[in-house]
């Protein structure tokens, strides 16, 4: 399956303007950042959360515990994948009874893996609330999952993808709309 870019939708400026942004919503809406902790998404959605709560740090001077989640077994297609799944490592320090937890992610597609997302979660601890965070909205949600906080809405096709791009697994902070060759 080959790629084509079709745009450059998010520079670096904007990718970190774009994190500010989600961390004075999560701020803003959770009144502060009592009993409030980030879980991300393997991958990039781990990159995300540690940013936002570096952010949050320097505008609140406030410590927010970050957790990693991956969501491999939880999800409803890995049996039928014809590749072997890639199980990475889900590192939760933090007792997830009774606080506020934004999941965070790069892209909401479907809403299948944030489903697997919250299903793993359960299994780890009770939450009072979780809300979801997700640098990209693309549509085409197969479920009824709605985040909270949207760095960018960007509507697509199906022979459409968006790429979230981080200098910590990739070469650059940028957002990329690419079409897919079949």
């Amino acid at each position: 399956m080959n790629t084509k870019l079709k745009a450059k939708l998010v520079d670096a400026a904007g990718f970190a303007r774009t994190i500010t942004r989600i961390a004075h919503e999560i701020i803003e809406r959770n009144r502060g950042t009592e009993r409030l902790g980030l879980v991300g998404m393997q991958t990039r959605g781990v990159y995300i959360a540690r940013r936002v709560a570096a952010k949050i740090r320097e505008i609140e001077n406030k410590e927010i515990p970050v957790g990693v989640l991956d969501v491999t077994m939880y999800r409803d297609d890995y049996r039928t994948s014809l590749k072997q799944p890639q199980v990475q490592t889900t590192d939760i320090h933090f007792d997830l009874y009774d606080i506020n937890v934004v999941l965070v992610d790069d892209v909401l597609y479907t809403g299948r893996t944030v489903r697997a997302a919250l299903d793993a979660l359960m299994d780890i601890g009770r939450p009072k609330r979780i809300q979801l965070a997700v640098m990209v909205d693309r549509g085409h949600r197969e479920l009824p999952i709605k985040p909270d906080f949207i760095g960018k809405n960007v509507p697509t096709s199906m022979n459409e993808e968006v790429q979230v791009r981080m200098s910590e697994v990739d070469d650059e902070d940028a957002i990329y709309l690419v079409e897919v060759e079949q």
